[in-house]
């Protein structure tokens, strides 16, 4: 059964908040911090992850019918790079918006 648009927003938003915190901390905290927050392998996750969030949203958005696709592989994103800001420290409000954009996305791929 194809999702309505009123059942997709509270996950756009979802999205579009862990766009924005991912894009954020990755840009303000990650820098300044430096050390781990820096290393390739998660500066990379990071950048991944926001562009992925901002993707969904977006699928979702124009009705796209392959919006579930995207919508399962934001989830898998979103939770690896809630993982990895939590074993680096310091970026719970990160963690706490890819954990519920992942849980959002879930929904909407299945």
């Amino acid at each position: 059964m194809p999702h309505s648009p009123t059942d997709m927003q509270p996950c756009i938003d979802a999205c579009l908040n862990a766009y924005q915190v991912c894009l954020s901390t990755a840009m303000g905290h990650c820098l300044t911090e430096g050390g781990p927050n820096t290393e390739p392998r998660h500066f990379r996750l990071m950048m991944s992850c926001a562009e992925i969030c901002r993707s969904a949203a977006h699928f979702m958005l124009i009705g796209s019918q392959h919006h579930p696709h995207v919508c399962a592989e934001c989830a898998e994103i979103c939770q690896e790079c809630a993982a990895d800001c939590t074993r680096i420290g310091g970026m719970d409000p990160c963690v706490e918006a890819c954990r519920h954009c992942a849980e959002c996305c879930w929904k909407m791929s299945g």
